[in-house]
């Protein structure tokens, strides 16, 4: 699969789970677990000698993770409408208050004219949606060079420059 991350198109070899099949063990290899299936499997996932990731929706609260932070290479924040913005927040949270440091990404109902406020969020890659071309909405990464408000990224709002 080909994803935008640190502002390219590149592949990704990690296999996004939208849901587990209870009745089969949890894939090996580098997967995007849902958050409530890395809970339920957690000592059993620590075990492997591997990368974690796990994806989160609007209806889970980002304090959550906090106990686990440290074991995720990736969070996947999902938009399952374009509509859906509570993930905006859970990027703002887990950058700003709680400083995680890893990779931040989109997933879901992700298109162009979200990317550039994502960006500014705290998400640093992108997993577009598959009807839409990834290399248009990587441009969309440099629409505005002017910000109007704050935001995780710590750029200077216009109105703080006079």
């Amino acid at each position: 699969m080909r994803v935008i991350k640190d502002k390219a198109v590149v592949n990704d070899d990690w296999q996004l789970i939208r849901e587990l099949d209870c009745s089969k063990p949890i894939p090996e290899g580098k997967v995007i677990l849902p958050f409530i299936d890395w809970q339920a499997s957690r000592d059993e996932l620590l075990k492997r000698d591997t990368e974690h990731a796990v994806w989160i929706d609007g209806d889970t609260e980002t304090e959550a993770l906090l106990d686990d932070l440290e074991h995720f290479s990736i969070i996947a924040l999902d938009f399952p409408a374009f509509k859906d913005g509570r993930s905006y927040s859970h990027a703002c949270l887990l950058r700003q208050r709680y400083a995680y440091k890893g990779e931040l990404r989109a997933i879901g109902d992700v298109l162009r004219d979200q990317l550039f406020y994502m960006q500014r969020c705290g998400m640093d890659s992108y997993e577009v949606r598959e009807d839409k071309d990834i290399e248009d909405a990587i441009k969309s990464l440099n629409d505005f060079s002017v910000r109007y408000q704050a935001a995780a990224d710590d750029a200077v709002p216009i109105y703080k420059q006079r």
